[in-house]
């Protein structure tokens, strides 16, 4: 699984970030999760708000910081 949390390094871009990192490890999900903060890469997936959560290649979020419950439906848990 292919995660991308797409944010410019805001606090709600991080804290996204460190709560899917925190999902993943104690959920032991094999899963690659990579930070963008490229705006052209950001702009590339139509977004207009961050954070946003990409996962396998789909923005399954965008614009608000998920909760832990949040994260895993949208992982499949």
């Amino acid at each position: 699984m292919d995660i991308k949390v797409l944010g410019a390094g805001c606090a709600k871009c991080n804290t996204t970030y460190q709560t899917i990192e925190k999902v993943i490890r104690e959920n032991n999900i094999d899963a690659t999760l990579t930070k963008v903060e490229d705006i052209m890469e950001l702009l590339s997936y139509n977004i207009m708000t961050t954070p946003a959560i990409v996962i396998d290649g789909e923005v399954k979020l965008k614009g608000y910081v998920p909760t832990e419950k949040e994260i895993k439906s949208l992982l499949g848990l």
